[in-house]
């Protein structure tokens, strides 16, 4: 009688795992569903009242219908013979997007975690530094992006030679420290008294208890500020490129085309969904990191 009782708790395990894409399915065929409505119910000017604009206009040029915005991804970008199919092209951007959103990730996340271990190694740290932290993510990115740029620009290494995918790497890591750094401190500040005091009681020093205590306690914590730091990143990346000006990536492109607004309606909306995308990628690729810690995640805390 076990073998039964076990397999239909094995097949409840896998469909719990699968519970979130279909979460995210039935929200992405929701969202068609009321873009579509939208577009039906409300007339083509938009509602109005006196002089201030409730609903948006409806008209093909404002709201594509979701079936020509996914027909235009599979149309030659331009109306030359050789042009390449609109999805490749933003699949192109993408990509390169996607590798400089990493480089911040990575440079985010260790500027994070050496923030959060000296906050918690250090009372005084944790007073001093967290406020400026918080303090940090009020600064503009459009305003701090060509700063960042022109300060790159003057840096004088030898033959080094400061390039804009680099800026724009830098302000993706300005949005990504910040949830690793306030994540990994709450993580590392998460063991109870007792289990604190089991380790003084064995002489353990800082850094043993680090290492067998503190990080494992904080992987709950941890991992879901990696994948908001992953998509922080990417918006960093995306508001960045526009702000530097930087071509071939999916920022920049989402800006040549809206210059096709008015007369391609549809093609605007691809690097957007590009966008979309990318996003939904590097939080994905985060998430495999979580993949070997099971054992750690019982109890995972949302960042």
């Amino acid at each position: 009688m076990s073998a039964p009782v076990g397999g239909s708790r094995a097949v409840l395990y896998r469909l719990g795992r699968l519970r979130p894409v279909g979460l995210g399915i039935a929200s992405l065929l929701l969202l068609v569903a009321l873009w579509e409505l939208v577009k039906w119910a409300v007339p083509d000017e938009g509602w109005s009242v006196g002089e201030l604009r409730v609903l948006p206009r409806t008209t093909d040029l404002a709201m594509p219908h979701v079936s020509e915005m996914l027909s235009r991804l599979f149309e030659p970008l331009t109306g030359s013979a050789d042009a390449e199919q609109l999805w490749l092209a933003v699949l192109r951007a993408a990509g390169t997007s996607l590798r400089i959103a990493g480089v911040g990730w990575l440079i985010g996340v260790v500027v994070g975690m050496v923030l959060a271990l000296g906050m918690q190694r250090f009372r005084i740290a944790e007073s001093a530094v967290l406020p400026l932290v918080i303090l940090s993510q009020t600064v503009p990115l459009i305003a701090l992006a060509p700063l960042v740029k022109s300060w790159g620009s003057k840096l004088e290494l030898g033959s080094f030679t400061w390039e804009t995918w680099m800026s724009v790497a830098v302000i993706a890591s300005y949005l990504a420290f910040f949830p690793v750094a306030v994540g990994a401190l709450r993580g590392l500040q998460s063991p109870d008294t007792i289990h604190r005091e089991l380790m003084a009681a064995y002489a353990a020093s800082w850094g043993q208890t680090l290492i067998h205590l503190r990080l494992p306690a904080s992987v709950p914590y941890l991992l879901p500020a990696l994948r908001l730091a992953a998509t922080s990143a990417v918006v960093g990346t995306v508001v960045a490129e526009v702000s530097t000006g930087m071509p071939g990536g999916i920022g920049r492109m989402i800006l040549e085309f809206a210059n096709f607004a008015s007369s391609d309606p549809a093609k605007p909306w691809a690097p957007i969904f590009g966008a979309v995308l990318l996003g939904l990628v590097a939080s994905g690729l985060v998430a495999l990191l979580g993949a070997g810690l099971g054992r750690f995640r019982r109890a995972e805390v949302t960042a």
